[in-house]
């Protein structure tokens, strides 16, 4: 029993990478333009359907990919930003709509070109085991998992230190003084839905390597997404690891010790038991008073 707990912990920690860099580019453009974006769970599922269709006609692996999907999302994700900057009004809200809308017509577009049916990688090398002392994981997994801390870790360091991270910042805390200040708020916000775009490839791709696919599955991975970025406390880019780490082990260890059918029940238990008792989310408060 302890062995098996184990390995539910440590799937659940793979789980959490995963799903926070599935989470990071909506935790971005969040945090700095208050812009829910609903359209971004799309964003990634159409980088992994740009890894499938290189994968199955030209024989690329998932890998050697990126490059493409990050041209593609990132026009994507840009196009989105040229919608929703239209918007003069309620941006929140209209916003929440208009994105909403275009992630029904992602989905749909989707669907047409690639189907319905479910897909995955071909290559045997990221779906082979890997064992560590007591540990069993795929290759895929502790390659993306890996990723996923590295991508946090340099986003992190660009908001903290670069000038275009700084710039973004500014406009996220007051998008009037910032522009008094010689900044330029709409192409600051626009860097940070590509940037958000860029972070959403590597999550498709990732996606496409060690799961399944399918047009469907856009929505439960937006939805997701909020939740750990709400989790983690708007603004809070380490808060979104720790988030994610709570949400994969709780329901790693959910569907060991329960059944798989509470995982998605247990995921939102634990979202609502942090709003109820961290209303901030859980890095969201100290990093204020910093």
């Amino acid at each position: 029993m302890t062995e098996l707990l184990l390995q539910a912990l440590y799937s659940g920690l793979l789980q959490g990478c995963s799903y926070a860099l599935v989470a990071l580019g909506l935790a971005l453009v969040f945090g700095s333009t208050r812009v829910i974006n609903l359209a971004h769970g799309e964003l990634v599922l159409l980088a992994a359907y740009v890894a499938y269709t290189l994968e199955s006609c030209f024989g690329l692996g998932p890998v050697a990919a990126i490059p493409a999907a990050l041209a593609v999302t990132c026009a994507a994700s840009a196009s989105v930003y040229g919608v929703v900057r239209r918007i003069r009004h309620d941006r929140e809200i209209n916003s929440l709509i208009l994105t909403f809308g275009i992630g029904v017509i992602l989905t749909n577009t989707m669907l047409l070109v690639w189907k319905a049916d479910v897909r995955s990688t071909s290559s045997t090398w990221l779906q082979d085991a890997v064992v560590l002392g007591p540990f069993y994981s795929m290759h895929s997994e502790l390659l993306f998992a890996g990723l996923a801390v590295v991508l946090l870790a340099a986003l992190w360091w660009w908001l903290a230190r670069s000038w275009h991270g700084r710039a973004l910042r500014a406009v996220a805390s007051n998008r009037d003084a910032a522009a008094l200040m010689g900044i330029r708020p709409g192409r600051v916000e626009l860097l940070s839905f590509l940037v958000s775009g860029a972070l959403a490839a590597f999550a498709g791709v990732a996606l496409y390597c060690y799961g399944v696919i399918q047009p469907a599955y856009g929505g439960a991975l937006t939805i997701k997404a909020f939740v750990i970025t709400v989790l983690a406390g708007v603004g809070s880019i380490p808060g979104v690891l720790l988030g994610a780490v709570l949400l994969g082990v709780c329901e790693a260890l959910t569907v060991t010790l329960a059944s798989s059918a509470l995982q998605e029940l247990a995921g939102m238990a634990l979202f609502l038991l942090v709003l109820f008792v961290l209303p901030n989310g859980l890095l969201g408060t100290a990093r204020r008073r910093g």
